[in-house]
């Protein structure tokens, strides 16, 4: 990252000055900061307090103990050096669920949430460890069911059949996912990646009291409450059902389920936990405020982090590096068969979500949405995911400085899954 950032920083500088857009350069500079605090810092600020709150009161309750035990198998072959019954297998589990149902306002507070257990693990304080590289490389692999931002964009420009993107994205973030595994696991084995040895009693280890996070003195649902937690579902089933009853008009009944599943997840999480705590026994209110002081010191540890990566994204942008990059491999992309109009979207989609969205959008309306071009970006937008930013936050939220191998593991799976959108949309589209 230390490389990767000064590359970005200084390309941009000389590149403006060498194109006369200093200005540009300057003007991007302020934007990226503003952005940083005024659209991203502060809601995300909000968003963290709010879900950590919720998410305390699910570890309060056992809710995430009980969840992580579903997938205990898979998560010990995943995260070997994660004990079983660590709350931050939970934590995992339900932000990978929210990245599938494209829940991102929750997906990320769960995922930091789920790293500063990791690093309640982790005996080399700033270092990342192999379990928080392997759980940054599913994040940035973009495991997602349906790519809603793009099928709105598509269905808003007209498209005839804006969900035909469906399937080629679920391809092409699928073979994401899988390289990102496989590169992950490789990488943490070379001797430029691999940990050094530490003490057999390592001072910096910080132990986590199980039993102050999740107790083992909660009371039993008694009949009573297991009859008002089963209504509770039964009604959340029912919107469901009544969703897919009211959107099946031209999409499948699969796609109209995982859609109607995207839009009540939230609400139902919302009232679910608190429900399911106070249920327990667990004071629902005062633990909810203590969770949500943690998402706001989360939020301000992160700041600095956010403004270190949008600026320089910002500036290699104005400066024009990305037309530059576009205007020296036009050759190549016409024989590999990527449009030119795409490539910008390929080099931004790693470091800016915003910014990539907004590329897609040009796209859709210079080329049309039923296009060869628009196909293919709204498929590699819902196949891939903003490597930098995602590492940028999640490292920042606990302070890691040498995240090791997780930057190459990402770009790896954006690459794996840039390649599965091209060769799928010309089987498809072409």
């Amino acid at each position: 990252m230390n490389y990767l950032w000064l590359g970005l920083i200084l390309c941009g500088v000389l590149l403006g000055v060498c194109t006369g857009r200093t200005e540009a350069v300057t003007i991007a500079t302020f934007e990226a900061c503003k952005t940083s605090l005024m659209s991203i810092a502060l809601p995300l600020g909000a968003l963290m307090a709010f879900w950590l709150g919720i998410m305390r009161l699910a570890e309060k309750s056992g809710a995430v103990e009980k969840l992580a035990a579903f997938l205990r198998p898979v998560l010990r072959r995943l995260f070997p050096d994660v004990p079983a019954d660590h709350p931050a297998m939970g934590a995992m589990v339900m932000n990978m669920a929210a990245n599938m149902l494209g829940l991102g306002n929750a997906a990320t507070p769960m995922g930091l949430r789920a790293m500063q257990g990791l690093e309640s693990l982790n005996s080399r304080p700033g270092t990342a460890s192999n379990a928080m590289c392997t759980f940054l490389a599913i994040n940035t692999s973009s495991v997602q069911l349906i790519p809603a931002t793009a099928v709105a964009l598509l269905a808003a420009a007209g498209a005839s059949h804006p969900t035909s993107i469906i399937g080629t994205a679920l391809v092409a973030t699928s073979c994401s996912f899988f390289t990102a595994i496989i590169a992950v696991k490789l990488l943490q084995r070379l001797p430029c990646f691999a940990l050094k040895p530490v003490p057999v009693e390592p001072l910096h280890l910080k132990p986590v009291n199980l039993d102050s996070i999740v107790p083992t003195n909660l009371p039993r649902l008694g009949l009573w409450k297991s009859l008002v937690l089963l209504i509770y579902l039964t009604l959340f089933i029912g919107c469901i059902c009544h969703l897919v009853a009211t959107r099946t008009a031209g999409v499948t009944v699969m796609i109209s389920c995982i859609q109607s599943l995207s839009l009540v997840a939230i609400p139902f999480m919302i009232g679910f936990f608190p429900l399911y705590a106070a249920m327990r026994g667990v004071p629902v209110y005062e633990e909810f405020i203590e969770g949500a002081k943690e998402g706001v010191q989360v939020a301000l540890r992160i700041f600095p982090y956010l403004v270190a990566i949008l600026v320089a994204v910002g500036i290699f942008r104005a400066s024009g590096g990305i037309d530059d990059i576009t205007y020296i491999l036009a050759p190549l992309l016409d024989r590999i068969g990527l449009p030119t109009q795409v490539l910008p979207l390929v080099l931004v989609r790693p470091l800016s979500g915003s910014a990539a969205t907004g590329l897609f959008a040009e796209i859709v309306k210079s080329c049309g949405p039923d296009s060869y071009a628009a196909q293919l970006a709204g498929t590699i937008l819902g196949g891939t995911e903003t490597t930098l930013y995602v590492l940028a936050v999640y490292f920042g939220s606990v302070g890691i400085r040498h995240g090791r191998h997780a930057l190459a593991a990402g770009l790896l799976a954006d690459a794996a899954g840039v390649t599965a959108s091209l060769v799928i949309c010309r089987l498809m589209f072409k």
